[in-house]
Formats: structure tokens, sequence, C-alpha cells
């Protein structure tokens, strides 16, 4: 049997009767593709098909440099006659790197033998067999750098050592394995993990690559999770295929932003536990929560609305003494119900839900009742969970904020503003900029400048309304998202009060003036009035479908017109949009 295996795959390898197939790896933040995975089938029909059996097979047999080689040499060949755009993700056994093809270059003769470039080509260490000599694979790996490859680890968690695989090789990529993507919307244990491993990556300076992602959920809990997590494969998106798609018409609308209803509502927390009915035979629950040791609290609805929950320690005390299976045997669960349990709609803010439930005076707190707006059941949700959701959205917050003003920093500020634009809903997008503010810190020094800063700061959050959105870009430039119809009224509020605060921050002789005396960037003394503020506002009546990145551009151009008036004002864009 082991000499026709082998006969097998000589003249499987001989006669070059393996397909690559390709996987999209896709960037979710830009909405392309990023690169493609090549990945290798046997003989159709044959019983070494799939690639675990044929590389199985190989292992046994001692081909498995032969078959790796070849299977390289025709995915790169094929790669370039689909004329695949993005990079080429080249599975490679780790053995093969430090054995022939790290002495004789063969991977880099086959580039050059079909005119692909290094740079477009990822070596993916796969890990059927285990590391031995790290010295010689970091050898190995460098030896691939230098000559322009990127490096990429894969199955991260699962396989041999590949913590250590991470440590010792410092890949350029790291692809997550699928057990830690599947089903990760439902699991916040799982969500944990994502935001330590991603911690880890942006410690090492790598990528992130989640495998495996097969449903919209997952999709966009990835995105939600963490913006830095763009690159994503998995059924979802696109099959392994001979000829795969080179545009992907599946991405969730803006790369999947952060909706109302999820990462900062009650649907963040939402767990979609099946209820029961209020004829529901008490002995039925009973086995019910034996069954499952984790069921603290089951929700009672009748006719599609909660009327109250069941909670397990409570049940189960019933069941204390010897009679108490025959005095349930025929009773039902609705003389159990208790209707003290709180009831959040799946739009409330986790904020606004925190406080409800932490303020209601008299009732359980560990479990609640999510609703959808019609009142209709939809699933529980636990409080640990919940604190769990706000301490992860609070740290990012702080990640990403201006470290002077504590205020969001430009990856919030362009989160927001897609998620604005996407909602469709009619705002203000403000540009905020001081005029002279160079020449009051060469006359005061960088101190007081930091400290008007922060005043502006506070001003423009206390001007801003319930709804509004201030952002710090950096240095003396803000942005104001503001929503509803009074915004031009309260940017001239900002200006008049930013006009009365100003010449405080001047010492006595330089107000008298109305301003200091400082070298000009000419190297020549000059006069700068006082520091003045200004605005450039653009209106967006319904920015679904619009490019963030292309309005912070008008926003730039338009901040320019309002810099060429003197003082502190207000340039308004009146052009007509279809917006």
């Amino acid at each position: 049997m082991a000499g026709g295996e082998e006969q097998e795959l000589r003249a499987i390898i001989e006669g070059e009767r393996l397909m690559p197939c390709f996987q999209p790896i896709v960037d979710v933040e830009r909405q392309r593709v990023h690169g493609y995975e090549a990945l290798i089938r046997g003989p159709e029909g044959s019983r070494l098909y799939s690639p675990l059996v044929l590389f199985d097979a190989a292992m046994r047999q001692g081909l498995l440099v032969e078959l790796d080689l070849m299977c390289r040499r025709l995915a790169i060949a094929a790669f370039v006659r689909l004329g695949l755009p993005g990079s080429l993700f080249l599975n490679v056994m780790p053995s093969t790197i430090v054995e022939r093809d790290f002495r004789e270059g063969l991977t880099l003769g086959y580039l050059r033998e079909h005119g692909l470039a290094p740079n477009r080509v990822v070596i993916e260490l796969t890990e059927h067999v285990p590391i031995h000599d790290y010295a010689l694979m970091r050898q190995a790996v460098s030896h691939y750098r230098d000559m322009g490859f990127q490096v990429a680890l894969d199955d991260l968690g699962a396989g041999h050592s590949s913590l250590r695989h991470w440590a010792e090789l410092r890949p350029d990529f790291v692809k997550l394995d699928r057990h830690f993507i599947a089903g990760i919307d439902r699991e916040p244990g799982k969500q944990e993990f994502l935001r330590s491993i991603l911690d880890v990556s942006r410690s090492l300076g790598c990528l992130l690559i989640a495998e495996g992602v097969e449903t919209a959920e997952e999709y966009r809990c990835l995105w939600e999770l963490d913006r830095s997590l763009s690159l994503l494969q998995g059924y979802y998106f696109a099959r392994p295929s001979l000829a795969p798609p080179q545009e992907i018409e599946r991405f969730l609308p803006g790369g999947a932003p952060l909706r109302q209803d999820t990462m900062r509502s009650a649907r963040a927390v939402l767990r979609p536990l099946e209820p029961i009915t209020p004829c529901w035979p008490v002995l039925n629950l009973a086995e019910r929560f034996r069954a499952d040791p984790h069921l603290r609290c089951v929700a009672v609805v009748d006719e599609g609305r909660p009327v109250g929950v069941i909670r397990r320690n409570e049940f189960l005390t019933l069941f204390t003494n010897p009679y108490s299976h025959a005095l349930f045997t025929k009773r039902q669960v609705k003389e159990l119900i208790d209707p003290r349990v709180p009831i959040a709609i799946d739009e409330t803010p986790l904020t606004l839900l925190s406080q409800q439930i932490t303020g209601s005076k008299d009732v359980p707190q560990e479990d609640f009742v999510i609703v959808d707006a019609q009142g209709g059941y939809l699933g529980m949700g636990n409080i640990v969970d919940l604190l769990r959701e706000i301490t992860a959205i609070q740290i990012r917050q702080a990640r990403h904020a201006n470290p002077l003003t504590g205020l969001p920093g430009n990856l919030l500020i362009n989160e927001t503003l897609g998620e604005w634009l996407e909602s469709g809903a009619a705002f203000t997008a403000v540009y905020c900029d001081l005029d002279n503010f160079k020449a009051f810190n060469d006359a005061y020094g960088y101190a007081r400048g930091d400290r008007m800063i922060v005043v502006l700061a506070q001003l423009l959050g206390e001007e801003a309304g319930r709804e509004d959105f201030v952002g710090h870009i950096g240095g003396d430039d803000f942005m104001l998202l503001l929503a509803g119809n009074g915004w031009e009224r309260r940017c001239h509020a900002i200006l008049e009060a930013f006009g009365g605060l100003v010449p405080g921050f001047y010492d006595a002789e330089d107000r008298r003036a109305g301003g200091v005396r400082v070298k000009s960037r000419q190297g020549q003394m000059a006069f700068y009035p006082f520091v003045s503020l200004s605005l450039a506002a653009r209106p967006v009546r319904d920015g679904r479908g619009c490019d963030p990145l292309a309005i912070a551009t008008e926003l730039a151009e338009l901040k320019q017109q309002a810099k060429r008036r003197p003082g502190n004002s207000l340039f308004i864009d009146r052009r007509q949009r279809r917006d």
C-alpha cells in the first residue's frame, strides 16, 4: 500500500496534476481585495484531492519538499495567468525554507520566470510540521525579507507552538485560526481574546488577518471590535476557486461602520436565549436548568412579549425537599413568574442602559430582557457583559484620545464621521483652526499655548449640544459634527465666546497693543494680532455613499477660505450638492 501511495504521489508531482485555487483576503476598510491565498487541490476524483490527505501522504512518503515546491510554482503561474490584483500568499512548509529553497533560491526563480515582483508575495508559514531550529529559521526568514518578500504566520492558536513562532520570527502578518472567529459575535470571551491579540500585534508591528469569516454577524463584530482589524478572509466573501473574483460584492455599507444597534446599544450584549411560555410544565424547566449549568435566567414570553423571568437559584430552591417532584408534576411556570425584571429596547445606548439598570431599586439587576422597538422579545442581557462592553469602549476611546485635551483623536473622528454619513441624517461638519497661534507660542511658550488649546476644547464641549460630536485633530485643529438646524447659531456663539476669552491669555502690555511682536518666518520682527478662531462649515444633507476622506479634504480646503478673513470668522460652503 505504501509503495502504491508513493508511486501515485510521484505521478501527481511529475505530471503536475495539481490544481491551484485562490481565496481572496479582503481589506474591509478600503473595501477591496488585498490579496489571495493560494490553496492546492489534488486530482479531482482522486483520494488525494483533499490538501490535508495530500500533504499527510507526502509527509509519510518523504515527498513533502517536492510537493511543496511544485505547489508553489503552479500557484505563481496561475496567479499571473489570471491577472489577480494585490499580494499572493504562498503556503510554505518551514522544512522547505531551510532546505532546498533557502539554498537554491527556487521561489525567486519561479517569480522571475513569470514576471512577478517579490514585493507582491507573502510567504505564509504553515504548521504541518514543527520548527526545530529557530536560529536557522530566523536566518531564512531574514533572507526572504532581504529579497523583498513579506512573511505571514498561519493559524495562530493552532498547531505547534504558534505563539513562540510569532515571538521568534516577527512576521509581517499573523493569521488567526478559525476557532477564534466562529461565533465571535455571540461569545464575549472570544472578543476579549481577540482584543488582547490585537494589542500584541500592534506592539510587534504586524497585521492580523482573521480567517474563516462565514457570516455577516462575524464580519460586523470583527470590524466593530477594532478598526485596525481590516483584513478578513472566509466563505462570507468568497470560497476558494480556480477563477476567484477580483471584486467583492459582500461588503457591508461603509466598511461595516459602528452602528447604533450594535457597538453602542443594547444589541452589543444581546444573547438570543430561547424563552418559554407561561404554560410550560415546571418539571420541563427544571430539566432545562439541570442540562445547562450556565443558564441563570429564562424569560417567559406570552404572544411574543416578555411577561417576566424565572431565575435559576430561586427556582431550584423549590426542589430541595423529597416531595417537590410530586408537588410540581402538573403545575405550570406561570405560577412562578417574577415580573421584576429590567426591560431594555435594543436601540438603547449602552451608557443609558447602564444608568437605567443600576438605578432600578428593589429589582434584581444581574439579568435583563432585551426587546425591539415594538416590545417583541429578542433575548437576554447580563450586567457583567454590559459593564465589560462599556469598559472596552472607554478603554478604546482613551487609547485613541488626544493626550492634551482627552477629546477623540483622528481615528475616532474618522469613524464617527463615517457613521454620521452612513446614517443618512442631515448634519454639519465644522473644521476649527486658530490663526496667529504660532506667534502666541513663540511669544509665551508652549505651556501657555497648550492652556489656550485646552480652554478652546472646553469651550467647544460646552457650546456643542448633547447630540453633537467634538474631536481634536491635533495641535490647534478641531472637528465638530453638529446635528440639527441650529448649527449656525452655535458656531457664532463659539466665535463670540472665544473672542471674549482670548485677550485674557495675553500680558497687560500686549493686551493693550492688541497682539504681540515676534520674529516672522523670514526672521523679521512683525506684529501679530490676537489669536482668532476660523470655522469652516460643510452642511451635509444625506451622506450615504459619501467618502469620509473626501469630506475631510473638502473641509481642509474650506478652512483656507475661512483663514483669509481677519478675526474670528465662519465660512460656510453654500454650494448646491446632491448629498
